[in-house]
């Protein structure tokens, strides 16, 4: 059985709706699917009807992020509550910081002449898909790139939305701590996600790692797409040593060569998967 656990759509910063995600995930053989949006569940009700019409098991998920030694990490939630108190107020917060942060990026490009940037972001977002969450860096350098302030969209972040740019608000996070107390409040399966991808030393990783577990984690992201052979030994690793179970997902934001449904490099055989915990599956209500 195909597995992918690590995905997102228009409800975040995907590039297809929750739909279209279940339909490609579907149409390239992955039978167990959790659609992991950025800080929200707002695709769930859709990719879940999409998914009963197509027979594919699609499970509750989401990445919240959160601050870890002054860094921002990721952690993925499964099989959760999705009506549980302390997720819905974590997730009410983080909706309001998100606007709150589009906002201030829009202030700040006005300051220097790009007037109307929240609303061309919007307009770019809406193009996507319907979604009621602030748009996010990539919607404002398309619209950067369409106002003719950006070449294109590697030019707005190089010039204006880059780490230490102009339009690199930061935002408030809550601690790895509060994330995972969050998730594991709604019974949630927790992993954390491409521990590799941070820019940390093999110590500050472990460090990361060992909080993980001190914290309540369940899993490490052994495998995220394509990325180097050698990253998920080292991973492989650390499940080894501390006893975790391991995950894996495409980290699928649109379609392209290296970031496809399904597309991820395979766990080593002697790791216990984290899917296999998911005996009593939760689903959103449809609404």
């Amino acid at each position: 059985m195909k597995v992918d656990l690590h995905c997102h759509s228009t409800a975040s910063d995907g590039a297809l709706s929750p739909a279209e995600v279940v339909r490609r995930a579907h149409g390239r053989g992955v039978r167990l699917l959790a659609l992991t949006d950025h800080d929200t569940l707002a695709g769930l009700p859709e990719a879940q009807a999409a998914s009963a019409e197509l027979g594919i098991e699609l499970i509750n998920g989401i990445e919240l992020s959160a601050l870890w030694s002054g860094a921002t990490v990721h952690v993925l939630g499964y099989a959760f509550a999705c009506d549980a108190p302390a997720l819905c107020q974590a997730l009410a917060a983080l909706h309001e910081g998100r606007w709150q942060r589009a906002g201030e990026i829009a202030r700040r490009l006005a300051g220097k002449g790009m007037d109307g940037a929240l609303e061309g972001a919007r307009a770019v977002q809406r193009e996507l898909g319907d979604s009621d969450n602030a748009p996010a860096r990539p919607h404002f350098a398309e619209f950067l790139v369409r106002a003719g302030h950006a070449r294109d969209r590697a030019e707005a972040f190089q010039k204006w939305l880059g780490a230490g740019k102009l339009g690199d608000v930061k935002q408030y996070w809550p601690s790895l701590d509060q994330a995972v107390a969050t998730l594991r409040a709604a019974g949630a399966w927790i992993s954390l996600a491409h521990p590799w991808h941070y820019d940390f030393t093999r110590s500050k990783r472990r460090r990361l790692v060992g909080d993980f577990i001190h914290a309540g984690g369940h899993a490490l992201e052994v495998s995220n797409g394509l990325q180097p052979a050698e990253q998920v030994g080292s991973l492989a690793i650390l499940v080894r040593e501390f006893g975790l179970l391991a995950s894996a997902g495409s980290d699928f934001h649109a379609p392209d060569t290296w970031s496809e449904l399904g597309l991820y490099r395979p766990l080593p055989d002697d790791l216990p998967p984290l899917w296999m915990r998911f005996a009593h599956v939760r689903h959103c209500a449809v609404l």
